[in-house]
C-alpha cells in the first residue's frame, strides 16, 4: 500500500528539525559570546524569534515544494500552497530585517548614554537614531506589503487603473494629508537640524519640561509635574520656544530680594559665600550680588547663581533665598523690608497769615538781583548804522 503523502510529510518535519537545531547552535554560539561581549546578548534578545520564524518558514517551504514536486507537480490547490508559503516567508523574513536594523541601531545608542552630566552629543545622536529606526521599519513594511502585493496576479491592471486615475487622485490624497505630510517632513527636519533632541529641557506654552519621545508627527514634552504635552513637529518650526540645553545644560538664576534701606550688601555676600560653598548644587561658575535699583523705599537686590542644570539651579535658587531669609532674620533683622509713615500736626500760621513767598527773589527776568539788566539785554532796541555812517536806535 503506497503512501504518497509520507513524504511530504518527513521533508516537513525534517525540515522543522533542522531549522530548531541551526537555531539552537547559534544561540549557543551566541551564549558563550555574550559572557564576554554584550553585544551577543542584545542580538540574542532581538532577533532570536523573528530569525526563528524566517529559517523554519523557508526551511518548510522549500522541502515541502521539493517533495511535491516528485509526486505531485500540480496538485490541486498547488497555487494557493505556494502564495501562502511566499506570503508568510516574506512576512517573517520582514520581521527579521526590521529586528536587525533596529538591533544595530541600539547597538549605537548604547555608546551614547544620557545619565552624564553633559550628554548633549547623546541627545542629539539618540534624536537622529529614533527618527532613523522609525523610518527603518516603516520603509521595510512597506517593501513587504509591497512584495506580498506584487505576487498576487492582477496586480499589474490595478496599479494600471490607478495610474489612470493618478492625477484627481494626487489631489485628493495630497489636499487631505497635507498637515500628515507638513508634521512628517517638520520632525526630519527637527532631528537632523539639531534644533531639540530627546532629554532637551525647553519651555513651550509656558510649561517647563523634557522632550520625551519625538516621532515622526509629533513632539511629547514631559512637563515638570509629570503631566505630558503632545504637540505636533510643526509647532517647534513654526512657533518660538526656549530651549535650555540647546549648547550646553549650565543655567544662570536670579534671586531677588526688597530690603529695608539700612541692608549691609558686604555682610550679604559673605552669607552668600558661606551658603554656596556648602552646597554641591552650585557648580563654582557665577556668583554675583548687586544692589540693582534704590527707590520707592527698598532696595532691590539681585542675587546671580550658576547650576549644571535647570533642576539643580531651580533647587539652588530656592536654597540661597531660603538661607539668607533666615540670615536676614537671625543676623540683620534691620534689613527686613519696612514702610515707613509719618505723622504730623498742621502747623500754625504766624501772624494769622502765611509766610510771604521769596519766589520772585530768584527769578530770571524780575526781583532785587541784577535782573533787570539781564531783561534789559532782551527788551532794548537794538541800534543799527545808516547809510551816511550814523547810529541810528532801531526799535
Amino acid at each position: 500500500m503506497s503512501m504518497p503523502w509520507l513524504q511530504p510529510v518527513l521533508s516537513v518535519l525534517a525540515a522543522v528539525v533542522i531549522a530548531f537545531a541551526v537555531s539552537a547552535i547559534l544561540s549557543v554560539v551566541l551564549r558563550v559570546i555574550a559572557k564576554r561581549e554584550d553585544w551577543a546578548r542584545r542580538l540574542t534578545l532581538r532577533v532570536r524569534r523573528p530569525f526563528r520564524a524566517a529559517l523554519a518558514v523557508g526551511l518548510v517551504w522549500a522541502a515541502f515544494s521539493t517533495a511535491m514536486d516528485d509526486i505531485a507537480p500540480r496538485y490541486p490547490g498547488h497555487d494557493y500552497v505556494e502564495q501562502a508559503f511566499r506570503c508568510v516567508f516574506i512576512a517573517a523574513l520582514a520581521w527579521f530585517v526590521a529586528s536587525l536594523a533596529i538591533f544595530l541601531e541600539d547597538l549605537g545608542l548604547s555608546r551614547y548614554r544620557l545619565d552624564q552630566p553633559d550628554n548633549r552629543v547623546a541627545r542629539r545622536v539618540r534624536t537622529q537614531v529614533l527618527i532613523i529606526w522609525r523610518l527603518t521599519v516603516a520603509v521595510v513594511v512597506i517593501v513587504g506589503l509591497g512584495a506580498i502585493l506584487l505576487g498576487f496576479p492582477g496586480v499589474e491592471a490595478v496599479g494600471a487603473s490607478v495610474l489612470a486615475s493618478a492625477g484627481l487622485v494626487s489631489v485628493v490624497a495630497g489636499l487631505a494629508a497635507q498637515s500628515t505630510l507638513a508634521n512628517v517632513f517638520a520632525g526630519i527636519q527637527l532631528a537632523f537640524s539639531d534644533a531639540i533632541r530627546v532629554d532637551d529641557v525647553v519651555v513651550v506654552e509656558t510649561q517647563w519640561g523634557r522632550i520625551e519621545e519625538i516621532t515622526l508627527t509629533y513632539i511629547v514634552v514631559h512637563v515638570w509635574d509629570d503631566r505630558r504635552l503632545v504637540l505636533p513637529s510643526t509647532y517647534f518650526t513654526t512657533t518660538p520656544f526656549e530651549n535650555w540645553t540647546r549648547r550646553n545644560s549650565e543655567l544662570l538664576g536670579a534671586v531677588d530680594f526688597d530690603l529695608d534701606w539700612r541692608v549691609t550688601p558686604g555682610r550679604m555676600r559673605q552669607a552668600l559665600d558661606a551658603v554656596l560653598d556648602a552646597t554641591d548644587l552650585w557648580d563654582g561658575r557665577v556668583k554675583v550680588l548687586q544692589v540693582t535699583d534704590a527707590v520707592g523705599g527698598f532696595v532691590h537686590v539681585r542675587i546671580l547663581v550658576s547650576a549644571h542644570d535647570a533642576g539643580n539651579l531651580f533647587d539652588l535658587r530656592c536654597l540661597v533665598r531660603e538661607e539668607l531669609i533666615e540670615w536676614l532674620h537671625e543676623h540683620s533683622p534691620q534689613s527686613l523690608p519696612r514702610t515707613r509713615v509719618q505723622l504730623t500736626e498742621a502747623e500754625k500760621a504766624v501772624g494769622g497769615r502765611g509766610q510771604r513767598s521769596t519766589a520772585t527773589a530768584s527769578a530770571l527776568f524780575t526781583g532785587e538781583n541784577a535782573d533787570s539788566e539781564r531783561a534789559a539785554l532782551f527788551t532794548t532796541s537794538i541800534p543799527t548804522v545808516d547809510p551816511e555812517g550814523r547810529d541810528e536806535p532801531r526799535g
